[in-house]
């Protein structure tokens, strides 16, 4: 059996001696296996060996990894037809919007307090904002801390309404649009709901607060 597996090598070895590559390659292309669809969208491998660096092969006819540590094991097939045992760690980064400065609650994020870093993904919390589009303009409701990835729930949207502000009430059925003037009764985040008084009629309804000042009907 072993004879048949060496010729078997050495069959490959003939026909794909030409198809080698470096072994870091294939040790990413594995290691993407590895995660499959949980791999983030645009993350990058770091790999280092302990052993087995600057060898070409043709394949890894074994491949193991533990994804919390990045620690892998291989065994490759080189164009003459050995295998060779590869160790090393691959490291999986993701590229993390993280503060610029410390910032305090109450705050408007603007996009010179984010910069860009990569970090590895296992240090990453599952509640991390990692779409920096995601952060910019949204108001800090608990404090965050120069180069530390930002929790979602840490920031919210910007208070758009005061309590005791006059609004534009908005209502539109794709038909009939109508608008009225209107007084806030209490404090509203972009997209949260509040109640109003509606100036014409005087009657308190209620409605989503769209933008500062702005208040549509949904029914």
């Amino acid at each position: 059996m072993r004879f048949l597996a060496r010729l078997s090598i050495a069959l490959i070895s003939l026909g794909f001696s030409a198809g080698a590559e470096p072994a870091r390659e294939l040790v990413i292309e594995k290691a993407r296996d590895t995660y499959g669809a949980e791999l983030p969208q645009g993350a990058e491998f770091n790999v280092s060996f302990q052993r087995g660096e600057g060898v070409d092969a043709l394949m890894l006819s074994a491949f193991w990894m533990d994804k919390s540590t990045g620690q892998f094991l291989a065994n490759a097939v080189t164009a003459d037809g050995t295998i060779e045992r590869f160790q090393g760690l691959a490291i999986l980064s993701v590229k993390v919007p993280v503060p610029t400065r410390r910032l305090l609650p109450g705050e408007i994020l603007k996009a010179s307090d984010i910069q860009i870093v990569d970090m590895p993904y296992a240090r990453i919390s599952a509640f991390a904002e990692i779409d920096e589009t995601k952060l910019v303009g949204k108001e800090v409701r608990r404090v965050l801390i120069q180069g530390r990835p930002v929790m979602v729930q840490s920031v919210m949207e910007p208070l758009v309404i005061t309590r005791g502000d006059r609004v534009s009430i908005r209502y539109s059925d794709g038909r009939l649009a109508l608008t009225a003037p209107g007084r806030a009764m209490e404090d509203a985040h972009r997209e949260q709901e509040l109640s109003i008084v509606n100036l014409v009629s005087n009657n308190l309804v209620t409605g989503i607060a769209r933008a500062e000042g702005v208040v549509e009907i949904i029914r």
